[in-house]
């Protein structure tokens, strides 16, 4: 985000710049003043500001947007595009030729030829990965604004309004509720049970109350208990504030303009790491072992260094970043056309590794769509004051209004016409007070009066804890004690709506005489149970192909979830989901995290969890191996998507979840995640194709080199041949990302091994070594002597048919290692036989056979003649075939029995 100027305010003389101290004295002297000293000061009212006001504030003090380090900037793109350790190799490797060919070389043999291609290499992969992150980045760009992020405003035109984050000012009323986040650094000046994790800030995982009056004794502004911090987020009650620091402003954006840490490291790029060291590791051998072998034979020892140099390009995977890139920002933009946002590029990779699928049930497994099915009273008979009472809880209260709130206000809006107690009720009462719902208590109450002055507590919330806080019921007609007998009747009644698989919450009453603004949780006792409130959530048509689905491909789902195991049963079996036994939160504390992590990988539903412990659950998981994935879109969910490998969330969640997720869904369907996992396998498959391909082509190139070292009289290939040879190689491979996928391949979740990476290369890389050594036979005794006459090298003396033989000889080489090198890519990129089983995309298949026409036609060429090397009689191509096709039967050969070893190919 970029920074925002701080304009000079004459009545406040605030500067321009202001430091971390004047901002913590800014809101140090707000958490003392009182309300109407911080209206008149901050120019806002109780009613909030108008339209000019916000103008005055905005140009002020800025917006609200934060300047986090420059993760996005031009130069940023470019240094990261063209700096890598593949790079800057061929940046030293050009630096040494640049001295060796050029600046130190006689005038007559200055050659710029290696500079010049190292070069290109170069900025072809540089300029191919910066475009594609700035197309990725604009894209990402555009489907995040789909996303955004909002709070509850008070405008003098308008009255409470949601607006984007980044529109807050300075002096805003902003109302505040379970599960949002606070947007800017705020005073609060009315707060009802209001619980703020800081986590985000102080790292400190309890949660803190806060109040409108400071009563803190310390002088730190994070201590303060009527202050709330952007970034923070509200986990339980609601309050209302104003702001008083916004963007760079906030301890926040302080915070933010000081990191300098890079971003965790995830698994795919520790994966990415580990591949790419195998692949320096192993240059960095080899290249000394060319050189010095070349050295000692030869006797000329700077052609030995040039052609090591050759052989360090030829070993450099310089395309890689490129590829990884392209692949990734490919499958990103695949998975926006299915409603699928990824907010981070290596997040698609991650989805498809996942093998663990844990997912709430609300909105996945059911259709989101909840609908108050039954009013009861306690003898489970319709009762429409049990529906009044409910209302008036849902419609009047201020916290995070839920599903089921709303699904009571729209039963009641529908029957208000039909009864006319329901329409006196919308307008006989008045809320004086209301304790917030959290996840503890699972339960909240608003207080009402009517127009006689009578005042009542009205609580719904889980029939169990509502069991807890009520002391009598209304059964038969009539008030009467709570006892024992009468909890199990009530239990037994709600059970079998359960098993319905509908979800029943229980609504309480009692008459209240405490002062308004003084009611708390302490009040909710000694209640009147008066009914159950049934909902039902019916299962998505598609869950059931969803899940067969997702276990087609390897990943197993589980739910976690906070709703009773009665309803939680019933659903999971509906759209078939196996279990044999389902655990609850109360049993999960009984148990140890070793005990805990076995049940976990081989149990499958989990219901009455807490947030805690969906997040524990999470946690076991991935320590044992697993990559786990969570889809949840409440506040309760925010811990374990922040635990999990990839957090999924929906654009309609509440804010923290929508932060804390990875992929932000949006439509809330398993169907859609499906298509994003096999995008990420995708992803994945064409990278590692690159990877073995490039680095079991080099291998053999270069046991092929070294077995020429070692016996013939002269190089195999000139350097400049071999670098010509990598950038034609570097073009054909541009088309992977877009290559196809077996649907085998799709059917596993994949990890990186850079182990497998060295086995590969070690299996296949000499397999074209054979058919180098034979083209090497093949062109010094039949090829090479054909063109001169029929003598062999050794007995040759005439330095023009010398010079003849040696490029007729690096010209056969160089058109059968272009051959084979750009063949291996259809052989590799499938365990299947390629062309008749599995083909390439066209994109693909179209460049690899223009780089084989290019490196064939190069030698019949004036360049080619240039460079060194001899047009080629007509029968070298029929032994060029036979080669080819022998090397194909090997490779499959090669293939069958690495994949019957080790399992599979990629």
């Amino acid at each position: 985000m970029k920074k925002d100027i701080i304009k000079k305010n004459a009545s406040e003389n605030i500067n321009s710049s202001l430091s971390r101290e004047e901002t913590n004295k800014r809101l140090l002297e707000a958490s003392q003043l009182d309300i109407n000293t911080l209206y008149e000061k901050y120019n806002t009212s109780e009613k909030g500001k108008n339209e000019n006001q916000v103008k005055d504030a905005r140009e002020t003090f800025g917006e609200n947007k934060v300047t986090y380090k420059k993760d996005d900037t031009i130069f940023k793109r470019l240094k990261d595009a063209f700096i890598n350790p593949f790079t800057l190799i061929l940046i030293a490797l050009a630096v040494v030729s640049a001295f060796t060919d050029i600046i130190l070389a006689n005038p007559t043999d200055k050659d710029p030829t290696t500079v010049i291609i190292i070069i290109t290499m170069v900025m072809l992969s540089g300029i191919l990965r910066f475009v594609q992150e700035t197309r990725s980045g604009n894209s990402a760009e555009k489907l995040l604004e789909m996303i955004e992020t909002t709070c509850l405003i008070e405008r003098i035109e308008t009255g409470a309004e949601e607006i984007p984050l980044d529109e807050v000012v300075v002096g805003d009323l902003v109302h505040i509720s379970a599960g949002d986040m606070i947007p800017a650094d705020t005073r609060i000046i009315k707060a009802k049970d209001l619980f703020i994790s800081q986590s985000a800030l102080t790292g400190e995982s309890q949660t803190v109350e806060k109040f409108p009056i400071d009563s803190s004794n310390s002088d730190a502004v994070l201590d303060k208990v009527n202050l709330a911090f952007m970034g923070t987020n509200v986990i339980s009650g609601s309050a209302t504030g104003i702001i008083i620091a916004t963007g760079d402003e906030t301890i926040f954006g302080d915070i933010a303009k000081e990191l300098n840490e890079d971003k965790p490291i995830t698994s795919f790029k520790r994966g990415v790491n580990a591949v790419s060291w195998v692949l320096i590791k192993f240059m960095m051998v080899m290249v000394p072992i060319v050189f010095l072998l070349n050295g000692f034979t030869k006797g000329h020892w700077l052609n030995a260094l040039l052609f090591a140099i050759s052989i360090a390009v030829g070993l450099t995977p310089e395309m890689l970043p490129m590829i990884v890139t392209t692949c990734l920002a490919k499958g990103s933009v695949k998975m926006s056309k299915e409603k699928v946002i990824i907010k981070n590029l290596n997040s698609i990779q991650n989805l498809g590794a996942i093998n663990i699928l844990c997912t709430d049930k609300t909105g996945t497994l059911t259709e989101d769509n909840v609908v108050l099915q039954y009013h009861l009273n306690v003898d489970g008979e319709s009762d429409t004051r049990v529906l009044r009472h409910g209302f008036l809880n849902s419609y009047y209260q201020t916290g995070l209004k839920n599903l089921m709130d709303k699904a009571i206000i729209n039963k009641t809006m529908e029957l208000r016409i039909e009864d006319e107690n329901l329409e006196t009720d919308i307008t006989k009462y008045e809320k004086i007070d209301e304790v917030p719902f959290d996840f503890k208590r699972r339960r909240m109450s608003v207080v009402v009066k009517n127009k006689d002055g009578k005042t009542k507590m009205i609580t719904k919330g889980a029939v169990e804890e509502m069991l807890v806080v009520s002391s009598f019921i209304e059964h038969n007609g009539k008030v009467q004690p709570l006892t024992d007998e009468l909890r199990q009747y009530v239990m037994n009644k709600v059970n079998e709506l359960n098993h319905q698989g509908m979800r029943v919450i229980a609504v309480s009453q009692k008459t209240s005489h405490a002062p308004v603004g003084e009611f708390s949780i302490k009040d909710e006792c000694d209640m009147v149970l008066l009914g159950y409130l049934a909902f039902l959530d019916p299962p998505k048509r598609s869950a059931i192909k969803a899940i067969e689905a997702l276990h087609e491909h390897g990943v197993e789902v589980k739910v976690l979830t906070g709703d009773n195991e009665e309803v939680t049963s019933a659903i999971c079996k509906q759209v078939g989901i196996k279990f044999t036994k389902l655990y609850n939160g109360s049993e999960i504390d009984q148990l140890s995290d070793k005990e805990l992590g076995e049940i976990a990988e081989k149990n499958t539903v989990f219901a009455k969890l807490s947030p805690t412990q969906k997040a524990r659950i999470v946690n076991l998981l991935r320590e044992r191996g697993n990559v786990v994935g969570f889809m949840g879109d409440g506040i309760n969910d925010a811990a374990a998507l922040e635990s999990s490998d990839v957090g999924i969330s929906v654009d309609n969640a509440v804010d923290i979840a929508k932060e804390s997720a990875d992929v932000i869904l949006l439509e809330k369907d398993l169907m859609v995640l499906e298509k994003g996992i096999i995008e990420g396998r995708k992803t994945y498959a064409n990278m590692i194709k690159y990877i073995k391909m490039t680095a079991s082509s080099n291998f053999g190139n270069v046991f092929s080199v070294l077995v020429a070292s070692a016996f013939l009289p002269f190089l195999p290939m000139e350097p400049i041949h071999l670098l010509l040879l990598n950038l034609i190689y570097d073009i054909s491979c541009i088309a992977i990302p877009w290559d196809n996928v077996d649907p085998e391949f799709l059917k596993e979740p994949k990890t990186w091994d850079a182990s497998s990476v060295s086995k590969f290369m070690i299996w296949i890389g000499p397999t074209s070594s054979v058919f180098d050594i034979t083209t090497y036979a093949l062109m010094y005794f039949i090829i090479a002597p054909m063109v001169t006459g029929g003598v062999l090298y050794h007995n040759l003396t005439d330095p023009k048919l010398i010079a003849l033989f040696i490029a007729t000889f690096q010209a056969g080489w160089f058109v059968e290692s272009m051959w084979s090198q750009t063949l291996v890519i259809h052989m590799i990129r499938t365990p299947k036989i390629p062309f008749v089983q599995s083909r390439a995309s066209a994109k693909l298949t179209l460049l690899t056979m223009l780089g084989i026409a290019l490196a064939t036609i190069i030698p019949f060429t004036g360049f080619g003649n240039s460079i060194g090397l001899a047009a080629l009689p007509g029968k070298y191509f029929i032994y060029l075939a036979i080669t080819i096709a022998l090397y194909m039967a090997l490779a499959t050969i090669m293939k069958k029995a690495y994949v019957k070893k080790y399992g599979e190919l990629l």
